[in-house]
């Protein structure tokens, strides 16, 4: 083994403990998180990438990212940082403000139409840039609200691979048709007119398509299903609550999802086809395929694969 495969070795043996993921993941990782990363270092050129990581809740998004920044900096060389769509979330009152003159819902952070695309299309543009000593937005969840700007996290060195992760990234529009009738309680009762509902899918009809064409490389985590992403948010609660004492019941897990099950269930049928690479999750989230789509040309996901609107 060379010097430089031990280094690699070292490194990721840190963070599958750090992780607390068992010795056996490694497997994962050779099987399937390294040929995502050889896919992305063989997209990179002299420009910086923009690579976006598709996947519903508690579907493994951030730590997928964590094994490609290890595996692109040790493997290729390159320097990789992950930027999550949580983190460009409208402030708290910026939120309320919308959830009074827009519709009551949209106080409730997740949904398109309650981040800052402009912040986000900002922190893209000075990536492009090869700006050094770049701050990365930073959202607090405990408190609902923005940090400060003078606590996010600053990136030292121009940037080679940003990974932009989220639940509803490369998400397109639905019809009218399809905005009609209310996929759960939630929007039968909360939002009967449809506004609400409206509010978002112009949202991604408008800003958030600009900033999601910005994507080079599309990623997609691939849950079975609607049903296995409940499963996963109440295990996340569940987790917490014993850890903490603090977290959401199930019942309440329940209807905060329900925010999301529309689009979560369009990405769901929508997205696979589009993706650069898709993994497949089983239920207890054990990865079953990665698939990757037919080489296109290097203007990448974002020209090759979207529908016509």
């Amino acid at each position: 083994m060379t010097e430089a495969e031990m280094k690699e070795r070292g490194a990721i043996d840190a963070l599958i403990a750090a992780e607390g993921l068992p010795a056996t993941y490694r497997a994962m990782i050779e099987q399937h998180w390294r040929p995502l990363a050889a896919a992305i270092a063989a997209r990179h050129a002299s420009c910086p990438l923009i690579v976006g990581i598709n996947g519903s809740q508690g579907s493994g998004k951030s730590t997928l990212c964590h094994f490609l920044e290890v595996l692109l900096r040790e493997s290729y060389g390159l320097h990789a940082a992950t930027l999550s769509l949580d983190d460009l979330y409208l402030t708290r009152r910026e939120r309320v403000h919308r959830a009074a003159t827009v519709h009551p819902l949209l106080a409730t952070r997740g949904v398109p139409g309650t981040h800052d695309v402009a912040l986000g299309e900002a922190v893209l543009a000075a990536v492009r840039d090869g700006r050094a000593s770049l701050p990365l937005p930073r959202f607090d969840k405990a408190r609902d609200d923005r940090t400060a700007q003078a606590d996010w996290p600053v990136i030292a060195a121009p940037i080679d691979v940003l990974l932009l992760e989220g639940w509803c990234i490369a998400a397109t529009p639905q019809s009218a048709e399809a905005l009609a009738e209310p996929v759960n309680r939630l929007e039968a009762e909360e939002d009967p007119d449809g506004t609400w509902r409206a509010y978002v899918n112009a949202a991604i009809e408008g800003p958030y398509r600009a900033l999601f064409a910005q994507i080079d490389f599309l990623i997609m985590l691939a849950a079975p299903g609607f049903e296995a992403v409940l499963d996963w948010r109440q295990l996340q609660e569940s987790k917490l609550r014993a850890r903490t004492g603090r977290g959401m019941s199930n019942s309440e897990v329940a209807r905060f999802v329900m925010h999301y099950e529309r689009l979560t269930r369009h990405l769901l049928v929508d997205l696979p086809g589009r993706a650069d690479a898709v993994v497949s999750l089983s239920a207890d989230h054990a990865v079953t395929g990665l698939a990757f789509a037919a080489p296109v040309s290097s203007a990448g996901s974002a020209n090759r694969a979207q529908p016509q609107l």
